[in-house]
């Protein structure tokens, strides 16, 4: 397998992105990320958009992408992790073949700092991200602003009628 890395402002990756795109959106539709989230994480590592950067690692066969590892940079250091793991994927029918540990240790080889993911308590890559050293120090919780606000105002215009 060839691995192939891309920082940001890499030409080949602007190439790249959309063929990237589609690889992590076919092997992550389990996960319901939408085809426009993934692009804007790739822009992001590749600053196309206001960005602290990151970089992404593909990996290869015969010029088809088998696994691929996108990292964003937080800007941050100590309190929040320098880095966070956005995407992981590897080809459905290469899955135990050691592609996403092979992808992953170069991923942490070029992190500077420490790497932070989101990953689901039944998702099978648990097991490696255990196996490379991640901890599971927090339980996540989210507000969807977008959501609220919108309750809000539903709540809002009901008053005021």
């Amino acid at each position: 397998m060839e691995i192939k890395i891309y920082t940001p402002f890499d030409p080949a990756a602007t190439a790249e992105k959309n063929k990237i795109a589609d690889f992590l959106s076919e092997h992550l539709d389990q996960y319901g990320d939408k085809r426009e989230d993934i692009m804007r994480a790739l822009e992001y590592a590749q600053k196309e958009a206001a960005s602290h950067g990151g970089f992404i690692v593909t990996g290869t066969r015969k010029e088809k992408i088998v696994g691929a590892v996108v990292i964003n940079q937080t800007g941050m250091k100590g309190y929040i992790p320098e880095n966070i793991l956005v995407y992981i994927a590897v080809d459905g029918g290469r899955r135990g073949e050691g592609i996403g540990k092979r992808l992953m240790k170069k991923a942490i080889e070029l992190a500077k700092g420490d790497i932070a993911l989101h990953v689901e308590p039944d998702n099978p890559a648990r097991i490696l991200y255990e196996k490379l050293g991640f901890t599971s120090k927090y339980l996540e919780m989210r507000l969807k602003k977008n959501k609220a606000e919108g309750r809000k105002e539903a709540k809002d215009k009901v008053a005021e009628a």
